[in-house]
């Protein structure tokens, strides 16, 4: 079985993107990595140098900054790397800039590549997530965080990524995907505030006018981390690779898990999730097979 891991980034240091342990999480279960770094206003093509592994190739891309498309650029960029991969890899391990796989993980992972590798039927594999919010001590329990996302892929013409890169296409249809016992930490909304906000007014851009922007993100120094619905205490431990970047925060934040600011349809809506474990009108970028 071989395994090509993959993603696309761009301005990491600028904006504080945890790519290398993002990069460095799931290289263990790669056989190559190809990492598309677009025209970047940073070092960021020195900063995946610096991992050092032989795994790694790097193909330069630009950005269209025009695009502006319901986030379609990012896509754009994620096929890049894809069309990088080997052809004689049977799967294709995606994983975004802000993503890091927990190391317990691993093996379940290879396990299930291994027991669905040659099984057509299956297009492609799902991971849960949890999303951290202001520290890492805090994740996103409301319904404005997806719970699943496709993240293996089969390495097979038509595999495509779709929209705004979040999920895969396989000839425009939805993949036939195994849910797979592991999660993904997305660490998208954990990051020093200032450069959070700098991140927020450059990825409005991707989907909206500079006009749109200035009209509707706040023009402010540093990002407000207070303005949330909902969160819970993380009580798990984080990945090793994470670990570093967690003993360098210079920031606090805090709140308190038992005051939510919840309209009361969502109130509503979140209370028969939390008893049930059903998501009303959840949004569903895949089809899972028994």
């Amino acid at each position: 079985m071989k395994v090509s891991g993959f993603t696309f980034i761009r301005n990491a240091i600028k904006f504080d993107y945890p790519v290398v342990e993002a990069i460095t999480s799931i290289l263990p279960v790669c056989d190559e990595f190809v990492v598309a770094v677009g025209n970047s206003e940073d070092e960021t093509e020195e900063l995946i140098h610096s991992i050092g592994s032989l795994k790694i190739k790097i193909v330069r891309t630009t950005w269209d900054d025009a695009l502006r498309e319901g986030g379609r650029v990012l896509a754009e960029e994620t096929n890049k790397a894809l069309k990088a991969v080997s052809k004689d890899s049977d799967w294709a391990f995606y994983i975004q800039g802000d993503e890091v796989m927990h190391e317990k993980y691993l093996p379940v992972v290879k396990a299930s590549m291994e027991r669905w590798k040659d099984d057509e039927r299956v297009e492609g594999l799902l991971f849960n997530y949890l999303h951290f919010y202001g520290s890492y001590y805090y994740v996103g329990d409301s319904r404005n965080w997806y719970r699943k996302e496709v993240r293996i892929i089969r390495n097979i013409p038509g595999m495509h990524s779709f929209r705004d890169a979040q999920g895969f296409r396989l000839n425009n249809k939805l993949l036939k995907v195994k849910q797979v016992d592991a999660f993904v930490y997305h660490y998208g909304w954990v990051k020093p505030p200032d450069k959070q906000q700098a991140k927020v007014e450059s990825f409005n851009k991707l989907w909206h006018s500079d006009k749109w922007v200035e009209t509707n993100i706040p023009q402010v120094d540093e990002f407000d981390y207070s303005r949330i619905d909902s969160l819970a205490r993380f009580q798990g431990n984080h990945p090793e690779v994470m670990n570093d970047r967690i003993r360098k925060v210079n920031w606090n934040f805090s709140f308190d898990p038992t005051i939510n600011k919840f309209s009361f349809k969502s109130r509503l809506l979140h209370f028969i999730e939390k008893y049930t474990g059903w998501r009303v009108g959840e949004y569903k970028n895949y089809r899972k097979r028994g």
